[in-house]
């Protein structure tokens, strides 16, 4: 027999909406989603399906029902086919029928009882004589009796065993079972909650599972601020959030879930108007806890103090979230200012404050890239390589193939723009003679350095970036790496960015006219160097130019040392040589295709030979 509470769990653990899509086309209606009912035929969507509550229910025929009934009413399972099948999806064994069983389960129900009239007794000690120091705390932490009431605070003596006596009615291995006395061997067991201000955690159905207890004696260092239960039957921290029962149902109204760091934080978000906040049991965020806030918003919002650990807290949660992102789902970061919690916060400068901050939270994006770019002194270009790998390193995590690319790209490209900035225009004198003269100097100057390069292809991509000078900044990094592995390259690359920057600078387009343009090499018949070209396809060409031009140094460097590890890896150097050269000859055999269809004309289809040849004999050169 299959008990309540495993049933529930198992509901718990399986995303309802992620099941009926493997069957059924969803699409998203705010916070829950709709599709054509499978029960019947129609035209017009009737069938919902809502995560947070658990069902789908059909307004056209009446289908109603979670995710066992989906899996035996649309997928034709017996009962306990699709509880297996869901139980493995969820990483849950099936508990054989046993008898046991259901008086374990009668046995939980028993201690949820335990757990209510526990949190009864801590009540009732806060409102006697005994509990004035501590409704005297409350007032200094700005909590009001309603509040009290509603987050149900109660206090537990400085009395090693007074839980006992009040809960007399329970034998004391049930308290043990709820870890609300501690047994220690050779030692009577005593109640692990003394002299602390008392806190009950809730499980999402409300039901208490757990107590969290705030020492009171300022004076005391031997003991944690902080008590949590331990784990128990009825308590898995990693599975349960602070204040979700209640954080649930107001996060539907304002479509938003705040976790902060602390229960305090909780109360007094609640207590300020901002009611749907929740917080982990005092550990780093679980990727259960995780997958229960994305049931209830897309983009959680994590709100960390503004200090070192804050900041370690927010990279723990965010590392933990990327094998996990789907689309749609995500997390994002408010952080606070130095010093202040939300408690801190909303007491200081009131609910406005906090609102302000949570109306502009930082992307997870964002997060990663700042923390990563932050973490480390970039001092040197070893530096500056070690982010790169962080960066590719953190998304090579994400699980869903197309997050990690578009991940991946865009730390890249901000990588890129941080390493190689753009340097600032710095103008450059001119003496007061004519446009025409200055343009024909820096014609001469641009044949002078790019004829230093003796290679006609590098010579043919910079007569070309000289034609089309926009195309410099589009270029810029791929070109920076040319100049380092092309030093005779170098100062050509110098001069297009001068030109590029100038450019920027509205100076007007210095070398783009045809008897400005530095000759281009002998019989090179590339689009980018012809008159009369389509722009747009001389652009491409251009582009992939370059990208051949920047692989080629790089490609010459792997086949030398391809070839310096034969003495001591003969076959694998041979085998590494040789796809390097296969690539090397597919870089010519392009660069002649390039050369050869971009012809000016049918007259100079005879020479098409020739041109190939000069392009692909280019590497000897």
């Amino acid at each position: 027999m299959l008990s309540p509470q495993w049933l529930d769990e198992l509901r718990d653990r399986v995303t309802l909406s992620s099941v009926i899509m493997r069957t059924t086309k969803l699409t998203r209606a705010g916070r829950e989603w709709k599709a054509c009912c499978p029960f019947h035929n129609e035209k017009t969507p009737s069938f919902t399906v809502s995560d947070e509550k658990g069902f789908y229910h059909c307004f056209g025929c009446g289908a109603h029902g979670d995710v066992i009934r989906w899996m035996t009413d649309q997928r034709g399972l017996s009962f306990m086919d699709a509880v297996k099948e869901l139980a493995s999806q969820a990483g849950m064994d099936v508990p054989q029928p046993d008898p046991r069983e259901a008086a374990r389960a009668e046995r939980r129900t028993t201690l949820h009882d335990v757990m209510t009239s526990a949190q009864e007794w801590f009540e009732n000690n806060l409102l006697s004589d005994e509990g004035k120091s501590a409704r005297e705390y409350l007032a200094r932490r700005g909590l009001d009796a309603a509040t009290a009431r509603k987050f149900g605070f109660g206090l537990a003596p400085d009395d090693r065993s007074a839980l006992k006596k009040a809960l007399a009615q329970f034998d004391d291995a049930m308290l043990l079972e709820t870890g609300l006395r501690i047994e220690v061997e050779g030692k009577e067991p005593y109640d692990r909650f003394r002299s602390r201000l008392m806190l009950p955690i809730h499980d999402i159905r409300g039901r208490i599972v757990g107590f969290a207890g705030r020492i009171l004696d300022g004076v005391k260092t031997d003991a944690p601020k902080y008590l949590n239960s331990p784990e128990t039957v009825l308590f898995d921290k990693g599975r349960t959030l602070y204040n979700l029962h209640r954080a649930g149902p107001a996060s539907r109204q304002s479509g938003r879930i705040v976790v902060v760091e602390g229960y305090m934080d909780v109360i007094a978000l609640a207590a300020a108007g901002i009611e749907e906040a929740v917080a982990p049991m005092g550990t780093a965020l679980t990727e259960n806890q995780i997958e229960l806030l994305w049931r209830l918003v897309d983009v959680p919002l994590l709100c960390f103090d503004g200090d070192a650990a804050g900041q370690r807290a927010a990279i723990r949660a965010a590392t933990r979230a990327l094998p996990l992102l789907r689309p749609g789902r995500s997390l994002a970061f408010v952080t606070l200012p130095a010093g202040l919690d939300p408690d801190d916060l909303v007491r200081q400068r009131g609910k406005a404050a906090m609102e302000r901050l949570l109306d502009k939270p930082q992307s997870l994006l964002d997060m990663l890239w700042h923390y990563e770019r932050d973490a480390q002194p970039l001092d040197s270009p070893e530096d500056k390589a070690g982010l790169k790998q962080r960066l590719i390193d953190l998304a090579e995590t994400i699980a869903d193939k197309d997050i990690r690319a578009l991940y991946r790209r865009e730390l890249l490209e901000r990588y890129s723009a941080f390493a190689f900035p753009r340097r600032e225009f710095q103008p450059r004198k001119f003496s007061a003679r004519p446009q025409a003269v200055r343009a024909r100097s820096d014609t001469t100057e641009l044949r002078r350095v790019s004829g230093q390069s003796r290679d006609q292809f590098t010579r043919a991509v910079l007569a070309g970036l000289a034609r089309h000078p926009c195309e410099i900044a589009r270029h810029a990094e791929a070109l920076a790496r040319l100049a380092r592995a092309t030093p005779d390259a170098a100062p050509a690359i110098e001069f297009l960015f001068d030109v590029s920057e100038a450019l920027e600078a509205g100076r007007g387009d210095t070398i783009s006219r045809t008897e400005a343009v530095a000759p281009p090499p002998d019989k090179a018949r590339f689009s980018f160097l012809m008159e009369g070209s389509d722009p747009d396809a001389a652009r491409e060409d251009l582009a992939e130019a370059v990208a051949l031009l920047v692989e080629r140094p790089a490609l010459e460097a792997a086949i030398a040392e391809a070839t310096a590890r034969f003495d001591t890896d003969p076959e694998g150097a041979f085998a590494e040589q040789q796809r390097l050269r296969e690539r090397k000859l597919e870089i010519e055999s392009r660069l002649g295709q390039m050369a050869r269809k971009r012809a000016a004309g049918p007259a100079d289809n005879n020479n098409d030979g020739q041109a190939q040849r000069s392009v692909g004999e280019q590497e000897t050169d």
